[in-house]
């Protein structure tokens, strides 16, 4: 591994920096790239300064030859990232804060840039997806090429229960998932694990949690020279799959069983029993939900989601369904784009807040929504959360502007 003699004063703010980042040499003359969250103590939750950090050395490798290849983990054992670091913005989030928030545009836009900056990436990134990983993270995690999973792995999008929708890309990967299960993960924020990872696209291997040494060694012993020999074109991605693919991969005794493989079909029955009025029905009444699937409505999983649900925002679900139903024919530009502006009118509107409040300030867990689900469904409560769609920029102020347009990357990958 690449190392540097540093003062004592420097090696300690090298420690306490929110995302360290070093390079592990190959056998062949290259490199691996490794960044490192940093900030256990709030489970590697993602501030602004850490996404302009890993933007920026992400820019720095991909103009590097020698760095073939990149891994993304989380400093400590219990999470790779558990979402954004939200208590500044929740400081934010005040009655005279002008409209659009200014810190809520920024801490969504560099969040979203660096989520289409590792979607496009050039070079393979490796998710060391280790421990729990939600919101934030979960972007994070459907934003790198190769995902990695352990026994521990613990995912989640949960931000029902604060008054938010699942953003970070949420909208895209969520639609992306068979038989409705995103539209379920989502309004439930149903946690899920390992083997639910591998089933929803989320994740390709799943490694022991001891096993990371051994993924960076079968990285650095890999031919990465091939790459550059012109007598034998081969992809960096497709020698990083061939690493990955060459060791142990945990067996199902390993891994705890797949709720969503169990659930599926009852899962997908739920979210197409009509609109969201008739799903809430469903998902409130005990009864109803033992005659859809006995056992699925008895499973002590099934029951924690319900109960998520039902202690939920309602706004929040009204939005994760809109946006639910919108996105299926977008880019991820374009999702990206829809995101800001919902995120940022939710953070000029009273459920945001509150949510955060109950559940990460005053810790009460008795949060006071604003609109019951009823509420949500009558014509000035259909307007009300259609105005968290529309842009709240004025003109040409956008902060992702340019993401629609001819110069869109999504767009340059098919001309």
């Amino acid at each position: 591994m690449t190392t540097i003699k540093y003062p004592d004063d420097k090696k300690t703010e090298l420690k306490e920096a929110p995302v360290l980042f070093n390079t592990e040499p190959t056998d062949c003359g290259h490199s691996i790239g490794i960044m490192t969250l940093n900030t256990p103590k709030s489970l590697n939750a993602l501030s602004v300064e850490m996404c302009q950090l890993l933007s920026k050395q992400l820019e720095q490798w991909q103009a590097n030859p020698d760095v073939v290849a990149i891994i993304l983990k989380g400093a400590g054992d219990k999470a790779f990232c558990a979402g954004g670091d939200i208590r500044k913005l929740y400081d934010s989030m005040n009655a005279d804060a002008p409209r659009p928030n200014p810190y809520a545009t920024e801490f969504f836009s560099h969040e979203y840039r660096l989520y289409r900056q590792m979607h496009f990436y050039p070079k393979p990134l490796i998710l060391w997806g280790d421990g729990i990983i939600m919101g934030g993270g979960m972007g994070l995690m459907a934003g790198c090429s190769h995902r990695i999973v352990t026994e521990r792995t613990r995912f989640a999008m949960p931000e029902i229960t604060i008054g938010l929708f699942p953003d970070a890309s949420g909208s895209w990967f969520l639609q992306r998932m068979p038989a409705r299960i995103g539209l379920f993960l989502g309004l439930t924020g149903a946690q899920c694990n390992a083997s639910d990872a591998l089933l929803t696209n989320l994740a390709e291997y799943a490694l022991a949690s001891n096993d990371y040494e051994a993924v960076l060694q079968s990285l650095v012993q890999s031919d990465w020279q091939v790459m550059f020999d012109n007598s034998y074109a081969d992809s960096a991605y497709s020698i990083t799959s061939r690493a990955l693919a060459s060791l142990p991969m945990a067996t199902e005794d390993k891994l705890a069983t797949s709720k969503l493989a169990l659930y599926w079909r009852a899962i997908q029955q739920l979210m197409t029993t009509g609109g969201l009025g008739d799903i809430d029905t469903l998902l409130r009444s005990d009864e109803a939900l033992k005659k859809l699937d006995s056992d699925f409505a008895e499973d002590s999983w099934t029951q924690r989601a319900i109960a998520t649900y039902r202690q939920g925002c309602p706004v929040s679900a009204a939005l994760t369904y809109g946006l639910y139903h919108r996105v299926a024919d977008l880019s991820l530009e374009q999702v990206l784009y829809l995101e800001t502006n919902v995120a940022v009118n939710c953070a000029a509107n009273p459920d945001f807040k509150e949510g955060v409040r109950a559940l990460l300030i005053d810790k009460d867990r008795n949060p006071q929504w604003s609109r019951s689900l009823a509420d949500c469904l009558t014509p000035e409560g259909r307007n009300y959360i259609e105005q968290h769609f529309e842009n709240p920029y004025s003109a040409d102020m956008h902060p992702l502007k340019d993401w629609l347009g001819e110069d869109a990357l999504a767009t340059q990958q098919v001309r």
